[in-house]
Protein backbone atom coordinates (compact mmCIF):
# COMPACT_ATOMS: atom_id res chain seq x y z
CA UNK A 1 0.00 0.00 0.00
CA UNK A 2 0.96 3.72 -0.79
CA UNK A 3 1.22 5.37 2.63
CA UNK A 4 3.66 7.34 3.83
CA UNK A 5 4.46 7.15 7.69
CA UNK A 6 4.84 11.49 7.89
CA UNK A 7 2.05 13.81 6.83
CA UNK A 8 0.13 13.15 3.55
CA UNK A 9 -0.36 15.25 0.45
CA UNK A 10 -2.97 17.30 1.98
CA UNK A 11 -1.29 18.05 5.27
CA UNK A 12 -3.10 14.90 7.54
CA UNK A 13 -1.44 12.59 9.14
CA UNK A 14 -1.52 8.76 7.49
CA UNK A 15 -4.76 7.00 7.88
CA UNK A 16 -2.78 4.13 10.12
CA UNK A 17 -1.79 6.47 12.55
CA UNK A 18 -5.61 8.08 12.53
CA UNK A 19 -6.55 4.74 13.25
CA UNK A 20 -4.33 4.02 16.19
CA UNK A 21 -4.98 7.42 17.80
CA UNK A 22 -8.82 7.06 18.00
CA UNK A 23 -8.51 2.92 18.06
CA UNK A 24 -10.50 2.33 14.85
CA UNK A 25 -10.47 -0.94 14.77
CA UNK A 26 -12.79 -2.11 11.94
CA UNK A 27 -16.15 -3.61 13.08
CA UNK A 28 -17.20 -6.81 11.03
CA UNK A 29 -20.74 -6.07 12.40
CA UNK A 30 -20.59 -3.37 10.50
CA UNK A 31 -19.38 -4.20 7.05
CA UNK A 32 -16.23 -2.56 7.40
CA UNK A 33 -13.15 -2.96 5.88
CA UNK A 34 -10.96 0.10 5.57
CA UNK A 35 -9.11 1.73 2.19
CA UNK A 36 -5.61 3.03 3.55
CA UNK A 37 -4.36 3.80 0.48
CA UNK A 38 -4.37 7.53 -0.62
CA UNK A 39 -3.46 6.83 -4.24
CA UNK A 40 -5.96 4.57 -4.32
CA UNK A 41 -8.67 6.57 -3.00
CA UNK A 42 -8.13 9.52 -4.95
CA UNK A 43 -8.44 6.94 -8.25
CA UNK A 44 -11.77 6.44 -6.91
CA UNK A 45 -12.43 10.27 -6.54
CA UNK A 46 -11.14 10.87 -9.32
CA UNK A 47 -13.79 8.08 -11.37
CA UNK A 48 -16.95 10.75 -10.27
CA UNK A 49 -15.23 13.25 -12.67
CA UNK A 50 -14.26 16.47 -12.03
CA UNK A 51 -15.31 17.69 -8.29
CA UNK A 52 -14.88 21.84 -8.46
CA UNK A 53 -18.45 23.12 -7.37
CA UNK A 54 -20.05 19.55 -6.83
CA UNK A 55 -21.65 18.09 -3.20
CA UNK A 56 -20.56 14.56 -2.84
CA UNK A 57 -22.49 12.33 -0.42
CA UNK A 58 -20.47 9.80 0.60
CA UNK A 59 -21.96 6.85 3.10
CA UNK A 60 -19.64 5.12 5.63
CA UNK A 61 -16.23 7.18 5.39
CA UNK A 62 -14.62 5.10 8.64
CA UNK A 63 -11.52 7.08 8.76
CA UNK A 64 -12.18 9.41 6.26
CA UNK A 65 -9.03 7.98 3.20
CA UNK A 66 -11.95 8.73 0.80
CA UNK A 67 -13.36 11.85 2.56
CA UNK A 68 -9.46 13.32 2.42
CA UNK A 69 -9.65 11.70 -1.35
CA UNK A 70 -13.14 14.10 -2.23
CA UNK A 71 -11.55 17.35 -0.36
CA UNK A 72 -8.03 16.82 -2.15
CA UNK A 73 -9.59 16.61 -5.60
CA UNK A 74 -11.69 19.94 -5.55
CA UNK A 75 -15.40 18.46 -4.00
CA UNK A 76 -17.16 22.39 -3.06
CA UNK A 77 -18.84 20.15 0.13
CA UNK A 78 -18.71 16.83 1.07
CA UNK A 79 -21.74 15.09 3.26
CA UNK A 80 -20.20 12.08 4.81
CA UNK A 81 -22.79 9.36 7.12
CA UNK A 82 -21.33 7.49 9.77
CA UNK A 83 -23.18 5.70 11.77
CA UNK A 84 -19.70 4.53 13.81
CA UNK A 85 -19.35 7.09 16.60
CA UNK A 86 -16.24 5.98 16.90
CA UNK A 87 -15.06 7.75 13.81
CA UNK A 88 -16.69 11.34 13.95
CA UNK A 89 -13.65 12.52 16.28
CA UNK A 90 -11.30 11.28 13.09
CA UNK A 91 -13.63 13.03 10.70
CA UNK A 92 -13.87 16.29 13.01
CA UNK A 93 -9.74 16.51 12.39
CA UNK A 94 -10.78 16.83 8.53
CA UNK A 95 -13.34 19.27 8.73
CA UNK A 96 -11.32 21.70 11.05
CA UNK A 97 -8.50 21.27 8.43
CA UNK A 98 -11.14 22.25 5.37
CA UNK A 99 -13.33 24.45 7.19
CA UNK A 100 -16.78 24.88 5.60
CA UNK A 101 -16.40 22.13 2.96
CA UNK A 102 -17.36 18.52 5.27
CA UNK A 103 -20.34 18.34 7.02
CA UNK A 104 -20.33 14.72 9.44
CA UNK A 105 -23.93 13.48 9.93
CA UNK A 106 -23.45 10.73 12.67
CA UNK A 107 -26.93 8.79 11.21
CA UNK A 108 -28.04 5.50 9.41
CA UNK A 109 -27.48 5.74 5.77
CA UNK A 110 -30.34 3.35 5.35
CA UNK A 111 -32.52 6.04 7.46
CA UNK A 112 -30.99 9.08 6.79
CA UNK A 113 -32.34 11.26 3.65
CA UNK A 114 -29.55 13.42 2.62
CA UNK A 115 -31.90 15.81 0.26
CA UNK A 116 -32.75 18.67 2.71
CA UNK A 117 -29.28 19.34 3.28
CA UNK A 118 -27.35 19.30 -0.13
CA UNK A 119 -28.52 22.62 -1.11
CA UNK A 120 -28.03 24.02 -4.77
CA UNK A 121 -25.46 22.87 -7.41
CA UNK A 122 -24.72 19.28 -9.23
CA UNK A 123 -24.53 16.46 -6.48
CA UNK A 124 -22.83 12.87 -6.55
CA UNK A 125 -22.65 10.10 -4.66
CA UNK A 126 -19.23 8.22 -3.93
CA UNK A 127 -18.63 5.68 -1.33
CA UNK A 128 -17.05 2.95 -0.76
CA UNK A 129 -19.97 1.46 0.61
CA UNK A 130 -20.03 -1.26 3.53
CA UNK A 131 -20.92 -4.43 2.56
CA UNK A 132 -24.01 -5.52 4.45
CA UNK A 133 -25.78 -2.05 3.30
CA UNK A 134 -24.38 -1.65 -0.33
CA UNK A 135 -27.63 -3.09 -2.08
CA UNK A 136 -30.46 -1.70 0.23
CA UNK A 137 -29.17 1.25 -0.25
CA UNK A 138 -28.88 1.42 -4.12
CA UNK A 139 -32.59 0.39 -4.45
CA UNK A 140 -33.55 3.10 -2.37
CA UNK A 141 -31.36 5.44 -4.69
CA UNK A 142 -32.78 4.00 -7.79
CA UNK A 143 -36.77 3.61 -6.88
CA UNK A 144 -37.09 7.38 -5.57
CA UNK A 145 -40.57 8.63 -6.88
CA UNK A 146 -38.68 11.59 -8.37
CA UNK A 147 -36.76 11.26 -11.66
CA UNK A 148 -34.28 12.42 -12.88
CA UNK A 149 -33.13 11.86 -8.94
CA UNK A 150 -31.39 14.18 -6.88
CA UNK A 151 -28.05 12.56 -7.52
CA UNK A 152 -25.84 13.38 -10.75
CA UNK A 153 -23.79 10.22 -10.69
CA UNK A 154 -22.75 7.03 -8.17
CA UNK A 155 -19.97 5.90 -8.11
CA UNK A 156 -19.71 2.87 -5.59
CA UNK A 157 -17.83 0.21 -4.76
CA UNK A 158 -19.09 -3.29 -4.48
CA UNK A 159 -18.15 -6.93 -4.08
CA UNK A 160 -17.60 -8.13 -7.42
CA UNK A 161 -20.54 -10.76 -7.63
CA UNK A 162 -22.76 -7.25 -6.77
CA UNK A 163 -21.15 -5.70 -9.36
CA UNK A 164 -21.54 -8.16 -11.86
CA UNK A 165 -25.37 -8.39 -11.22
CA UNK A 166 -25.87 -4.71 -11.12
CA UNK A 167 -24.28 -4.31 -15.15
CA UNK A 168 -25.66 -7.77 -16.19
CA UNK A 169 -28.54 -7.82 -19.23
CA UNK A 170 -30.10 -10.54 -21.03
CA UNK A 171 -27.01 -11.58 -22.53
CA UNK A 172 -25.41 -12.44 -19.37
CA UNK A 173 -28.06 -15.29 -18.16
CA UNK A 174 -25.70 -16.28 -15.31
CA UNK A 175 -25.76 -12.86 -13.23
CA UNK A 176 -28.94 -11.37 -14.97
CA UNK A 177 -31.82 -10.86 -12.37
CA UNK A 178 -34.03 -7.96 -10.67
CA UNK A 179 -31.41 -6.11 -9.50
CA UNK A 180 -29.83 -5.74 -13.29
CA UNK A 181 -33.64 -5.32 -14.35
CA UNK A 182 -33.87 -2.48 -12.01
CA UNK A 183 -30.33 -0.36 -12.91
CA UNK A 184 -30.80 -0.73 -16.72
CA UNK A 185 -34.15 0.24 -16.72
CA UNK A 186 -33.23 3.87 -14.87
CA UNK A 187 -29.36 3.94 -15.14
CA UNK A 188 -26.25 3.19 -17.26
CA UNK A 189 -24.28 0.79 -15.21
CA UNK A 190 -20.75 0.24 -15.60
CA UNK A 191 -17.89 -1.49 -13.97
CA UNK A 192 -14.63 0.93 -14.15
CA UNK A 193 -11.94 -1.18 -12.39
CA UNK A 194 -11.67 -3.75 -9.25
CA UNK A 195 -9.67 -3.44 -6.22
CA UNK A 196 -7.92 -6.58 -4.46
CA UNK A 197 -8.56 -7.89 -1.02
CA UNK A 198 -5.29 -6.88 -0.35
CA UNK A 199 -5.86 -3.51 -0.48
CA UNK A 200 -8.31 -3.33 2.52
CA UNK A 201 -8.10 -3.74 6.18
CA UNK A 202 -8.93 -6.32 6.85
CA UNK A 203 -8.53 -7.91 3.11
CA UNK A 204 -11.84 -9.35 2.74
CA UNK A 205 -12.71 -12.69 0.71
CA UNK A 206 -13.22 -11.48 -2.10
CA UNK A 207 -12.45 -8.86 -5.05
CA UNK A 208 -14.49 -5.56 -5.23
CA UNK A 209 -15.05 -3.29 -7.94
CA UNK A 210 -16.17 0.24 -8.45
CA UNK A 211 -19.05 1.01 -10.28
CA UNK A 212 -20.54 3.88 -11.76
CA UNK A 213 -24.03 4.70 -12.45
CA UNK A 214 -25.72 7.69 -14.20
CA UNK A 215 -29.21 8.01 -14.39
CA UNK A 216 -31.35 7.88 -18.12
CA UNK A 217 -32.65 11.55 -18.20
CA UNK A 218 -36.15 9.71 -19.65
CA UNK A 219 -36.72 5.88 -18.59
CA UNK A 220 -39.09 3.68 -20.21
CA UNK A 221 -42.50 4.92 -18.21
CA UNK A 222 -43.28 2.64 -15.38
CA UNK A 223 -44.66 1.86 -11.76
CA UNK A 224 -41.31 1.21 -9.66
CA UNK A 225 -44.24 -0.81 -7.61
CA UNK A 226 -45.22 -2.99 -10.79
CA UNK A 227 -41.56 -3.63 -11.61
CA UNK A 228 -40.35 -5.18 -8.54
CA UNK A 229 -43.68 -7.40 -8.47
CA UNK A 230 -43.09 -8.37 -12.15
CA UNK A 231 -39.11 -9.08 -11.76
CA UNK A 232 -39.65 -10.80 -7.87
CA UNK A 233 -41.96 -13.19 -9.52
CA UNK A 234 -40.07 -13.87 -13.24
CA UNK A 235 -36.95 -14.26 -11.14
CA UNK A 236 -37.69 -15.98 -7.92
CA UNK A 237 -38.42 -19.15 -10.07
CA UNK A 238 -35.94 -18.65 -12.79
CA UNK A 239 -35.66 -21.98 -13.82
CA UNK A 240 -39.59 -22.12 -14.61
CA UNK A 241 -40.98 -20.90 -17.67
CA UNK A 242 -42.70 -17.68 -17.10
CA UNK A 243 -46.26 -18.79 -17.89
CA UNK A 244 -45.42 -20.96 -14.62
CA UNK A 245 -43.24 -18.13 -12.27
CA UNK A 246 -45.79 -15.13 -13.44
CA UNK A 247 -48.67 -16.39 -11.77
CA UNK A 248 -47.02 -15.15 -8.37
CA UNK A 249 -47.97 -12.01 -9.70
CA UNK A 250 -51.27 -12.53 -11.94
CA UNK A 251 -53.52 -15.37 -12.01
CA UNK A 252 -53.30 -15.35 -15.88
CA UNK A 253 -49.66 -14.32 -17.16
CA UNK A 254 -50.72 -14.39 -20.72
CA UNK A 255 -51.89 -10.78 -20.92
CA UNK A 256 -48.27 -9.67 -19.76
CA UNK A 257 -46.49 -11.97 -21.95
CA UNK A 258 -48.85 -10.83 -24.63
CA UNK A 259 -48.07 -7.73 -23.84
CA UNK A 260 -44.78 -7.95 -24.26
CA UNK A 261 -44.24 -9.85 -26.87
CA UNK A 262 -42.76 -12.47 -25.06
CA UNK A 263 -43.54 -16.39 -25.65
CA UNK A 264 -44.95 -18.29 -22.75
CA UNK A 265 -42.12 -20.79 -23.53
CA UNK A 266 -39.87 -17.73 -22.18
CA UNK A 267 -37.64 -17.63 -18.92
CA UNK A 268 -36.81 -14.77 -17.04
CA UNK A 269 -32.92 -14.47 -18.22
CA UNK A 270 -33.74 -14.04 -21.18
CA UNK A 271 -36.27 -11.31 -21.28
CA UNK A 272 -34.59 -7.35 -22.23
CA UNK A 273 -35.39 -4.87 -19.21
CA UNK A 274 -37.98 -3.51 -22.37
CA UNK A 275 -40.14 -6.18 -22.18
CA UNK A 276 -40.12 -6.07 -18.09
CA UNK A 277 -41.23 -2.65 -18.67
CA UNK A 278 -43.47 -3.97 -20.88
CA UNK A 279 -45.14 -6.70 -18.72
CA UNK A 280 -45.24 -4.18 -15.34
CA UNK A 281 -46.94 -1.64 -17.47
CA UNK A 282 -49.33 -4.04 -18.32
CA UNK A 283 -50.05 -5.41 -14.54
CA UNK A 284 -50.80 -2.13 -13.55
CA UNK A 285 -53.55 -1.57 -16.23
CA UNK A 286 -55.11 -4.99 -14.88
Amino acid sequence: MSEDSSLGTDGLPPLREVVRKHGLEPKKSLGQNFLFDLILTGRIARCAGPLEGVTVVEIGPGPGGLTRALLAEGAKRVIAIERDSRALPALAEIAAHHPGRLDVIDADALRFDPVPLIGTGPVRVVANLPYNIGTPLLVGWLTGAAWPPWWESLTLMFQREVAERIVADEGDRANYGRLGVLCGWRTEAHILFDVAPSAFVPPPKVTSSIVRLTPRRDPLPCSVQALETVTRAAFGQRRKMLRQSLKAAVPDPARLLAAAGIPETGRAEEVPVSAFVAMAQALKVT
